[in-house]
């Protein structure tokens, strides 16, 4: 996480070096704002030589649509000036769902929080600040603001420098059913005032229920669904990633905004991040860009080139490498870390949980850790639950592969891995294992029961994480 630019640091310098200084940094930021993601993430990146399924989207109750307004979002810049504000539940709501914890909280503190901040108006009511002194994206799902008091239903966060997407042990990281954010892959306003040829990045689609899939309903690099993916009855999951294939003439589409559009499709392509009710695709535009296809009236020819390209996008099945945003090849990596060390957990004292203990460590989101508070003795607690390891379809572990565990602790803390089989016969114990310490072990079964235990340290505050990942050499 990326650390507040303290201006205090900075009286020695000269007042002209002073201003340089703020002005590369405030470049810095915006640049971050507009241009979030690492060079690498799958939004930048091309594929090279892909491969296509002969699916057609199908066509369903509307036209297929470029969109902004109330099913989109606006993208909102916050800096160390921004205040903080308090987001509340809305009524009727436990709490506000944190979809990383999994769990409700009376209230979410957000640091650094916009003043010109407007949720969509729809119902999903999608917002995502921009938080570039603290290098977080926060977004929110049903957020409103009722007198002054802001209120939401769910509320998730990603790292502006991070893949875009979510990972499998932090696997929800934005309000998009995909688990992304709401402004990760729409045309942003200053893409669409830009006179180039092509936005620089994949677009941000949804599909209507007869073109998403059900089984699987998603596919990396997404890490979850739409809650009414089991109804859905076409064949692309969401997070799959559509293109025009080079053969699709640009020549038969006329409408200019179009014209921009499918040149990007050529080349980047578009990721499935939601479905919607009726419309055969949607494309998403930030709020506020000016982008719309029917502003003098109903558009027919842009109606029918949206058709067009309806016609010839098709999934993309593989591909042969991939191209960074600074030109450089790479391979998408798929081993990622599968431990989470969220709730719910217990410390148990004479052999009995008592889940609600005072000396028990909480799991912070933005630390991906268990933080402990001054102890005076070591505090073990675990989790038996199973939801600290993925449930990511794509990146459960399976019997016979190789993993490593490694802790991640500071303070004197202690990580602890234990898989029981279903006759709750222990088959995999790595025992204690302090900051930076491994364990590799063989998977030993499809269905082992997970147990996660950590310690902490002794007298000042202790964390506790650690990382699972599949070893591969």
């Amino acid at each position: 996480m990326m650390k507040a630019f303290h201006k205090t640091s900075l009286l020695a310098l000269p007042w002209l070096a002073l201003v340089a200084l703020n002005a590369d940094v405030n470049a810095a930021d915006t640049a971050r704002y507009t241009k979030p993601f690492a060079v690498n993430s799958l939004w930048k990146s091309k594929p090279v030589s892909p491969t296509f399924s002969d699916f057609v989207i199908p066509t369903s109750k509307y036209n297929p649509n470029i969109h902004e307004g109330i099913l989109s979002s606006g993208c909102f810049f916050a800096d160390e000036t921004s205040g903080s504000v308090t987001v509340k539940p809305n009524p009727g709501q436990r709490g506000v769902y944190d979809a990383d914890a999994e769990t409700h909280y009376p209230k979410i503190e957000v640091p650094h929080w916009p003043a010109d901040l407007v949720p969509a108006s729809g119902g999903d009511g999608h917002a995502d600040i921009y938080d570039t002194a603290s290098g977080v994206i926060h977004s929110f799902w049903k957020l409103k603001n009722t007198n002054g008091e802001w209120t939401a239903n769910l509320y998730a966060w990603s790292p502006i420098d991070g893949t875009g997407w979510a990972d499998p042990a932090h696997y929800y990281q934005g309000a998009r059913a995909v688990g992304i954010g709401a402004c990760a892959g729409i045309i942003r306003k200053n893409e669409f005032a830009s006179s180039d040829p092509i936005y620089p990045h994949a677009l941000a689609m949804s599909l209507a229920l007869n073109g998403a899939a059900a089984n699987p309903a998603y596919v990396y690099p997404a890490t979850s669904a739409d809650v009414y993916a089991p109804t859905n009855t076409g064949k692309i999951p969401e997070g799959a990633l559509l293109m025009l294939p080079d053969s699709f003439d640009v020549s038969k589409i006329k409408t200019p905004e179009l014209i921009k559009i499918v040149n990007t499709l050529k080349v980047y392509g578009a990721y499935i991040v939601d479905t919607n009710d009726g419309t055969p695709f949607i494309i998403y535009v930030e709020n506020g860009s000016g982008l719309n296809l029917h502003k003098n009236g109903y558009n027919y020819r842009a109606a029918n080139e949206l058709h067009l390209i309806r016609q010839s996008l098709r999934m993309v099945t593989s591909a042969k490498s991939w191209v960074d945003a600074s030109g450089n090849p790479f391979i998408p990596e798929k081993n990622l870390n599968i431990l989470s060390m969220r709730g719910p957990w217990c410390v148990y004292k004479r052999a009995a949980c008592a889940p609600n203990d005072p000396s028990a460590g909480k799991f912070d989101t933005w630390k991906q850790a268990i933080v402990f508070g001054q102890t005076t003795t070591n505090v073990v607690q675990s989790n038996p639950s199973g939801r600290s390891l993925t449930k990511v379809t794509w990146a459960k572990p399976k019997k016979g592969d190789k993993y490593k565990l490694t802790a991640v602790t500071t303070g004197g803390g202690k990580l602890r891995l234990i898989l029981k089989d279903k006759r709750y016969s222990t088959r995999v114990d790595t025992y204690d294992l302090v900051n930076g310490k491994s364990r590799t072990f063989v998977w030993p079964a499809d269905d082992v029961i997970p147990n996660v235990v950590v310690t902490s340290g002794v007298g000042a505050s202790s964390t506790v994480s650690g990382t699972l990942i599949r070893v591969t050499e």
